[in-house]
């Protein structure tokens, strides 16, 4: 089994990343810079959080044009796992790799602090180790991660359980006040049509240790690997 985190200029989240899936998880795990694209096979790859280019033109915009993008969008294609972090998750909508955009939070200042999420599906290669309903604490570091869709697209992905977390409060209660960028429905992560990629704002890379004051994210981690164990590289569960 064998885990990409692929590296953008601008992105900051990258060893992070690898430090939980190679030290924490035990996973054999390559660091890839983007002009290298993907010269080996991977079960799974991870685009972590941070400012590719910048975030010039639009957060993530470039980084999905890069040649190292076709090869993720095949990957993703053949069935592999995709998760998208943050600026990650930008990209990944930018590449079309889950429908919807990530775009400035309707306060539109930068926010970094700690939220609560409900696990909405836990029909995914990324939620299965965690309980529906179940209320998990992560940070968030974006100014522009306010998920918007058409409303045909949100009643999609509501109807097909491709919603894998809501911003909430502590009890899991859905209102206004826990939703911190104004996202459609407190949507703040989302799976493709075959699930075998999520793209998501939070930080689960940053609530994976108790040091860090929450572990409640190492299980999305945790949750691909016995995924690849149990199933390997397939399309959907």
């Amino acid at each position: 089994m064998r885990f990409a985190v692929v590296q953008f200029g601008g992105s900051n989240c990258d060893r992070d990343t690898y430090h939980v899936l190679a030290d924490v998880c035990g996973v054999d795990t390559d660091l890839v810079w983007y002009k290298n694209g993907l010269s080996r096979s991977y079960d799974a790859v991870v685009l972590p959080g941070g400012f590719s280019y910048g975030d010039y033109l639009r957060a993530g915009a470039i980084a999905a044009r890069t040649p190292v993008m076709t090869e993720i969008v095949r990957h993703a294609n053949e069935g592999g796992l995709v998760l998208g972090i943050c600026n990650g998750a930008q990209i990944g909508s930018e590449a079309g790799l889950i429908p919807g955009t990530f775009t400035l939070n309707a306060y539109p200042k930068f926010i970094s602090q700690h939220v609560y999420l409900r696990v909405e599906s836990t029909a995914s290669p990324f939620t299965a180790l965690y309980r529906e309903g179940e209320v998990i604490r992560v940070p968030i570091a974006h100014k522009e991660g306010r998920y918007v869709a058409t409303d045909d697209v949100v009643a999609r992905l509501n109807r097909e359980g491709r919603v894998a977390f809501r911003f909430c409060d502590e009890h899991g209660n859905l209102t206004a006040e826990s939703n911190p960028n104004g996202s459609a429905e407190n949507i703040a992560g989302v799976l493709s049509e075959g699930r075998n990629v999520l793209a998501m704002m939070p930080h689960p890379e940053r609530a994976s240790e108790p040091v860090l004051g929450s572990d409640d994210g190492v299980k999305i981690f945790n949750s691909m690997i016995a995924y690849i164990e149990e199933y390997g590289r397939r399309r959907a569960i």
